[in-house]
């Protein structure tokens, strides 16, 4: 499981994250919520410790984020960040790769390019595996990444906004992608999401972030009704029950 314990992160006097002690089950999807600048990517970047702890303690599958080795640590965790900055003349693949450098230090095994072939076709981007990234669409290369992060291979996948650059179809494709990497691959993935309504049909938990402090956590069900989100985005939202499950109203 991951559990932070009293964590925070202070930005001055008036603000700060946390502390904020919880405990996220092993397997399945966590979605975090909540209003912009509330510190959902802030706490992601901290359990992947691409930020630093001003106090607390995280730890992930029992190893301690701070204290564990780069390279130790990236054979259990990978995260995605919510702004990449990519080179142009790396192709798709060249990209995918990246994902194994933990593992093969940079010699590519037949196992490593057995994952990226798969990690590829995961988020159907076999067709362009040989292009560069700067003729993609935005769309296309966020898959791209989330697709590095597949073939890093590890438990726990952290996403920082994944459906980032994504029209519709692609966002529901991205999300179906992700609910199958969590049942037939076994991942634990956290990732911070704007639409709720993708939190609420794809997740198995949700984690309502607001003002830097978790105000809700617990099972879909738990989290989708009118009274807890209209607390925690402070604006009326009503949940109806749609054709595929809880539906959160809010125009």
């Amino acid at each position: 499981m991951i559990t932070l314990h009293d964590v925070r992160k202070d930005y001055g006097d008036d603000v700060a994250i946390g502390p904020v002690t919880i405990e996220i089950p092993q397997g399945g999807i966590t979605a975090l919520i909540g209003p912009n600048g509330a510190g959902k990517s802030t706490l992601l970047t901290m359990m992947g410790r691409l930020l630093g702890l001003d106090a607390g303690i995280i730890e992930i599958a029992g190893l301690d984020v701070t204290g564990t080795r780069s390279k130790d640590l990236a054979k259990v965790v990978s995260i995605l960040r919510q702004e990449n900055h990519f080179i142009t003349r790396l192709t798709v693949r060249q990209l995918v790769g990246f994902g194994r450098f933990p593992h093969s230090r940079g010699r590519l095994t037949a196992h490593d390019e057995e994952l990226i072939d798969r990690s590829i076709d995961f988020v159907d981007l076999a067709a362009l595996e040989h292009r560069y990234l700067d003729e993609l669409s935005g769309g296309q290369r966020q898959r791209a990444y989330v697709a590095m992060v597949l073939a890093q291979d590890t438990e726990y996948v952290l996403l920082d906004e994944p459906l980032n650059n994504l029209d519709m179809r692609h966002s529901v494709q991205m999300m179906r992608h992700l609910r199958r990497a969590a049942e037939e691959l076994g991942r634990t993935i956290v990732l911070v999401v704007h639409d709720i309504n993708f939190a609420g049909h794809y997740a198995d938990r949700i984690c309502a972030v607001k003002e830097g402090r978790v105000a809700e956590f617990g099972p879909v069900a738990e989290i989708m009704t009118d009274d807890v989100l209209s607390r925690v985005f402070d604006t009326p939202v009503r949940v109806i029950e749609g054709p595929s499950g809880p539906l959160a109203v809010y125009y």
